[in-house]
Protein backbone atom coordinates (compact mmCIF):
# COMPACT_ATOMS: atom_id res chain seq x y z
CA UNK A 1 0.00 0.00 0.00
CA UNK A 2 1.23 3.59 -0.79
CA UNK A 3 0.88 6.65 0.90
CA UNK A 4 -1.45 7.98 -1.03
CA UNK A 5 -4.14 4.84 -1.16
CA UNK A 6 -3.37 5.29 3.12
CA UNK A 7 -4.52 8.30 2.88
CA UNK A 8 -7.98 7.80 0.88
CA UNK A 9 -8.54 4.57 3.31
CA UNK A 10 -8.05 7.09 6.48
CA UNK A 11 -10.78 9.70 4.71
CA UNK A 12 -13.23 6.72 4.48
CA UNK A 13 -12.77 4.28 7.23
CA UNK A 14 -14.70 5.47 11.11
CA UNK A 15 -12.84 5.34 14.20
CA UNK A 16 -13.39 2.35 17.08
CA UNK A 17 -13.54 2.95 20.31
CA UNK A 18 -13.76 -0.96 21.22
CA UNK A 19 -11.33 -2.63 23.17
CA UNK A 20 -8.53 -1.64 20.48
CA UNK A 21 -7.71 1.61 18.78
CA UNK A 22 -8.51 1.05 15.33
CA UNK A 23 -9.53 -1.89 14.19
CA UNK A 24 -9.25 -1.92 10.60
CA UNK A 25 -5.83 0.61 10.66
CA UNK A 26 -4.24 -2.82 12.21
CA UNK A 27 -5.26 -5.85 9.79
CA UNK A 28 -3.43 -3.00 6.89
CA UNK A 29 -0.01 -3.03 9.31
CA UNK A 30 0.77 -6.59 7.44
CA UNK A 31 0.88 -4.37 4.29
CA UNK A 32 2.92 -1.44 5.87
CA UNK A 33 6.17 -1.28 2.97
CA UNK A 34 8.01 1.53 4.72
CA UNK A 35 8.03 4.51 7.60
CA UNK A 36 6.17 7.00 5.36
CA UNK A 37 3.25 4.42 5.71
CA UNK A 38 3.53 4.06 9.39
CA UNK A 39 3.96 7.86 9.57
CA UNK A 40 0.25 7.91 7.72
CA UNK A 41 -0.97 5.70 9.93
CA UNK A 42 0.34 7.55 13.29
CA UNK A 43 -0.78 10.42 12.04
CA UNK A 44 -4.38 8.47 11.34
CA UNK A 45 -4.59 7.26 15.01
CA UNK A 46 -3.53 10.40 16.44
CA UNK A 47 -6.50 12.22 14.29
CA UNK A 48 -8.71 9.98 15.13
CA UNK A 49 -7.92 10.18 19.23
CA UNK A 50 -8.34 13.53 19.37
CA UNK A 51 -11.89 13.45 17.61
CA UNK A 52 -13.04 10.83 20.22
CA UNK A 53 -11.62 12.94 22.61
CA UNK A 54 -13.74 15.40 21.73
CA UNK A 55 -17.13 13.28 20.79
CA UNK A 56 -16.68 11.43 24.36
CA UNK A 57 -15.66 14.54 26.60
CA UNK A 58 -12.61 12.92 27.57
CA UNK A 59 -10.68 16.26 27.27
CA UNK A 60 -13.35 17.48 30.38
CA UNK A 61 -11.83 14.83 32.55
CA UNK A 62 -8.34 15.43 34.49
CA UNK A 63 -5.22 14.43 32.65
CA UNK A 64 -4.65 11.19 35.09
CA UNK A 65 -8.19 9.82 33.64
CA UNK A 66 -7.42 11.10 29.88
CA UNK A 67 -4.34 8.96 29.92
CA UNK A 68 -6.29 6.18 31.48
CA UNK A 69 -9.15 6.12 28.65
CA UNK A 70 -6.32 6.83 25.64
CA UNK A 71 -4.01 4.00 26.94
CA UNK A 72 -7.06 1.59 27.24
CA UNK A 73 -7.64 3.08 23.54
CA UNK A 74 -4.22 1.47 22.57
CA UNK A 75 -4.97 -1.85 23.98
CA UNK A 76 -3.36 -4.82 21.50
CA UNK A 77 -0.79 -2.40 19.72
CA UNK A 78 2.12 -4.07 18.74
CA UNK A 79 4.86 -4.22 21.19
CA UNK A 80 7.99 -3.24 19.01
CA UNK A 81 11.36 -1.86 20.43
CA UNK A 82 14.02 0.66 18.61
CA UNK A 83 11.53 2.78 17.27
CA UNK A 84 13.10 6.06 18.38
CA UNK A 85 16.48 4.75 16.64
CA UNK A 86 17.97 5.75 13.05
CA UNK A 87 20.59 7.59 11.65
CA UNK A 88 20.18 10.73 12.96
CA UNK A 89 18.31 11.78 15.98
CA UNK A 90 14.87 13.12 15.71
CA UNK A 91 11.94 13.09 17.25
CA UNK A 92 10.01 10.05 16.16
CA UNK A 93 6.95 8.92 16.54
CA UNK A 94 5.26 5.84 15.68
CA UNK A 95 2.01 4.42 17.08
CA UNK A 96 1.90 1.35 14.81
CA UNK A 97 3.93 -0.16 17.68
CA UNK A 98 5.54 1.09 21.05
CA UNK A 99 7.71 -0.39 23.69
CA UNK A 100 7.05 0.14 27.36
CA UNK A 101 8.05 4.31 27.28
CA UNK A 102 7.41 5.11 23.91
CA UNK A 103 3.55 3.68 25.19
CA UNK A 104 3.48 6.14 28.56
CA UNK A 105 5.29 8.58 26.46
CA UNK A 106 2.29 8.62 23.90
CA UNK A 107 -0.29 8.03 25.84
CA UNK A 108 0.63 11.60 27.95
CA UNK A 109 1.60 13.50 25.02
CA UNK A 110 -1.88 12.89 23.84
CA UNK A 111 -3.88 13.02 26.79
CA UNK A 112 -1.71 17.08 27.66
CA UNK A 113 -2.71 18.44 24.73
CA UNK A 114 -6.87 16.89 24.40
CA UNK A 115 -8.51 20.23 25.94
CA UNK A 116 -6.53 22.23 22.86
CA UNK A 117 -9.33 22.86 20.36
CA UNK A 118 -7.79 22.00 17.59
CA UNK A 119 -4.46 19.85 18.55
CA UNK A 120 -2.45 18.75 15.64
CA UNK A 121 0.50 15.67 14.90
CA UNK A 122 3.13 18.70 14.75
CA UNK A 123 1.46 19.96 18.37
CA UNK A 124 1.66 15.98 19.58
CA UNK A 125 5.81 16.38 18.21
CA UNK A 126 5.98 19.35 20.33
CA UNK A 127 4.81 17.73 23.13
CA UNK A 128 6.38 14.62 22.80
CA UNK A 129 9.66 16.91 22.90
CA UNK A 130 9.61 18.32 25.47
CA UNK A 131 8.99 15.47 27.65
CA UNK A 132 11.64 12.81 25.81
CA UNK A 133 14.79 15.47 25.91
CA UNK A 134 16.47 17.15 28.71
CA UNK A 135 15.03 20.87 29.80
CA UNK A 136 12.46 20.12 26.50
CA UNK A 137 15.71 20.86 23.71
CA UNK A 138 16.71 18.26 21.09
CA UNK A 139 20.30 18.57 20.59
CA UNK A 140 21.61 15.19 19.37
CA UNK A 141 21.31 11.46 20.82
CA UNK A 142 22.38 12.62 24.50
CA UNK A 143 19.76 14.89 24.76
CA UNK A 144 17.42 12.48 24.89
CA UNK A 145 16.53 11.07 28.27
CA UNK A 146 17.32 7.54 27.83
CA UNK A 147 17.34 6.42 31.85
CA UNK A 148 14.12 7.02 33.25
CA UNK A 149 15.26 8.02 36.48
CA UNK A 150 16.88 10.76 34.42
CA UNK A 151 13.19 11.25 32.64
CA UNK A 152 11.37 11.56 35.74
CA UNK A 153 13.86 13.99 37.19
CA UNK A 154 13.77 16.31 34.14
CA UNK A 155 9.74 16.13 33.93
CA UNK A 156 9.76 17.21 37.32
CA UNK A 157 11.54 20.25 36.41
CA UNK A 158 10.01 21.12 33.43
CA UNK A 159 6.15 20.45 35.81
CA UNK A 160 5.11 17.34 33.32
CA UNK A 161 5.14 15.42 36.38
CA UNK A 162 5.36 15.41 40.46
CA UNK A 163 7.66 12.15 41.85
CA UNK A 164 4.94 11.25 44.48
CA UNK A 165 7.15 8.16 46.07
CA UNK A 166 8.75 10.16 48.51
CA UNK A 167 5.33 10.96 50.39
CA UNK A 168 3.63 7.10 49.23
CA UNK A 169 6.40 6.00 51.83
CA UNK A 170 8.77 5.33 49.62
CA UNK A 171 12.95 5.06 50.98
CA UNK A 172 15.85 6.15 49.28
CA UNK A 173 16.81 4.10 45.77
CA UNK A 174 20.54 4.46 45.50
CA UNK A 175 21.42 4.07 41.82
CA UNK A 176 24.68 3.48 39.64
CA UNK A 177 23.75 3.41 36.62
CA UNK A 178 26.72 2.99 33.86
CA UNK A 179 24.81 0.25 31.43
CA UNK A 180 25.09 2.75 28.07
CA UNK A 181 28.92 3.24 29.10
CA UNK A 182 29.82 0.50 29.49
CA UNK A 183 28.16 -1.32 26.96
CA UNK A 184 27.95 1.16 23.85
CA UNK A 185 28.12 -1.51 21.37
CA UNK A 186 23.94 -2.08 22.54
CA UNK A 187 24.11 1.29 21.04
CA UNK A 188 24.48 2.14 17.68
CA UNK A 189 25.10 5.81 18.07
CA UNK A 190 27.43 4.89 20.52
CA UNK A 191 28.98 2.26 18.13
CA UNK A 192 29.25 4.82 15.48
CA UNK A 193 30.47 7.47 17.46
CA UNK A 194 32.78 6.69 20.75
CA UNK A 195 32.91 10.19 21.30
CA UNK A 196 29.81 10.28 22.61
CA UNK A 197 30.57 7.61 25.01
CA UNK A 198 32.07 9.92 27.93
CA UNK A 199 28.89 12.42 27.49
CA UNK A 200 26.64 9.39 28.45
CA UNK A 201 29.04 8.66 31.30
CA UNK A 202 28.42 12.34 32.69
CA UNK A 203 25.35 12.15 32.36
CA UNK A 204 25.14 8.80 33.98
CA UNK A 205 27.18 10.04 37.30
CA UNK A 206 24.46 13.07 36.91
CA UNK A 207 21.99 10.90 37.82
CA UNK A 208 23.96 9.01 40.45
CA UNK A 209 24.45 12.16 42.30
CA UNK A 210 21.04 13.18 42.67
CA UNK A 211 18.52 11.11 45.64
CA UNK A 212 15.85 8.99 44.30
CA UNK A 213 12.85 6.95 46.01
CA UNK A 214 11.30 3.62 44.95
CA UNK A 215 8.70 1.55 47.39
CA UNK A 216 9.63 -1.70 47.73
CA UNK A 217 7.86 -4.69 46.01
CA UNK A 218 6.93 -5.97 49.99
CA UNK A 219 5.17 -2.43 50.56
CA UNK A 220 3.25 -1.74 47.30
CA UNK A 221 0.17 -3.38 47.83
CA UNK A 222 -0.26 -1.36 50.66
CA UNK A 223 0.02 1.61 48.98
CA UNK A 224 -2.11 0.38 45.79
CA UNK A 225 -5.40 2.38 47.24
CA UNK A 226 -3.34 6.09 46.88
CA UNK A 227 -2.66 5.06 44.08
CA UNK A 228 -4.49 6.65 40.45
CA UNK A 229 -5.35 5.86 37.06
CA UNK A 230 -2.77 7.54 34.75
CA UNK A 231 -0.26 7.24 37.54
CA UNK A 232 3.58 6.41 35.42
CA UNK A 233 4.90 3.21 37.28
CA UNK A 234 8.16 2.96 36.94
CA UNK A 235 9.72 -0.93 38.08
CA UNK A 236 12.68 -0.87 39.99
CA UNK A 237 15.33 -3.46 39.53
CA UNK A 238 18.77 -4.96 41.11
CA UNK A 239 20.60 -5.30 37.69
CA UNK A 240 23.83 -4.01 37.53
CA UNK A 241 24.08 -0.69 35.97
CA UNK A 242 20.22 0.04 35.77
CA UNK A 243 17.72 1.97 36.99
CA UNK A 244 14.00 0.85 35.94
CA UNK A 245 13.26 -2.38 33.83
CA UNK A 246 9.97 -1.81 32.88
CA UNK A 247 7.17 0.92 32.52
CA UNK A 248 3.56 1.44 32.67
CA UNK A 249 0.65 3.06 33.64
CA UNK A 250 -1.33 2.60 36.87
CA UNK A 251 -5.20 1.73 35.58
CA UNK A 252 -8.10 1.18 38.05
CA UNK A 253 -10.45 -0.96 36.68
CA UNK A 254 -14.39 -0.89 36.91
CA UNK A 255 -13.86 -3.75 39.91
CA UNK A 256 -11.97 -0.91 41.56
CA UNK A 257 -8.42 -2.82 41.47
CA UNK A 258 -5.14 -1.51 40.60
CA UNK A 259 -3.70 -2.80 37.06
CA UNK A 260 -0.79 -2.20 35.53
CA UNK A 261 -1.35 -0.96 31.65
CA UNK A 262 1.98 -1.46 29.83
CA UNK A 263 2.95 -2.41 26.46
CA UNK A 264 4.53 -6.04 27.45
CA UNK A 265 7.38 -8.09 25.97
CA UNK A 266 5.69 -11.04 27.29
CA UNK A 267 1.99 -10.61 25.52
CA UNK A 268 3.90 -8.83 22.39
CA UNK A 269 1.42 -5.79 22.57
CA UNK A 270 -0.68 -3.40 24.61
CA UNK A 271 -1.60 -4.90 27.65
CA UNK A 272 -4.08 -4.49 30.76
CA UNK A 273 -1.99 -7.05 32.87
CA UNK A 274 -2.30 -8.01 37.10
CA UNK A 275 -2.22 -5.84 39.89
CA UNK A 276 0.94 -3.73 40.31
CA UNK A 277 1.95 -5.39 43.68
CA UNK A 278 1.05 -9.01 41.46
CA UNK A 279 2.83 -8.20 38.67
CA UNK A 280 5.84 -7.10 40.47
CA UNK A 281 6.24 -10.71 41.83
CA UNK A 282 6.40 -12.29 38.32
CA UNK A 283 10.23 -11.25 38.32
CA UNK A 284 12.81 -11.98 40.73
CA UNK A 285 14.79 -8.94 39.92
CA UNK A 286 11.85 -6.45 39.95
CA UNK A 287 12.34 -4.34 43.56
CA UNK A 288 10.02 -1.99 43.55
CA UNK A 289 8.04 1.08 41.91
CA UNK A 290 8.71 4.97 41.73
CA UNK A 291 5.36 6.90 40.98
CA UNK A 292 5.13 9.92 39.05
CA UNK A 293 2.11 11.84 38.48
CA UNK A 294 0.72 13.40 35.85
CA UNK A 295 0.33 17.31 35.80
CA UNK A 296 -2.16 19.42 34.11
CA UNK A 297 -0.53 21.43 31.87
Amino acid sequence: MIRRDFLKFCAVVPFISSGVVLDQTKKLLSSIQDNTDKEATSWYIFDHIMSHAKATGMDKLPIGERMGKIGMLMLGTAYVGGTLEGDSEICRIDLTGLDCVTFFENVLGMARITKRNDAKFDDFVREITLTRYRSGKLDGYTSRLHYTADWIADNVKKGVVKDITQELGGVEFPLKVSFMSEHPQYYAPMAADSTLIPEIARTEQEINDLKHYYIPKDNVKDIESKLQTGDIIAIATNKDGLDYAHTGLAYRDDRGRLRFLHASIVRKRVFLDKTISSYLKTVTSHIGITVARPLEV
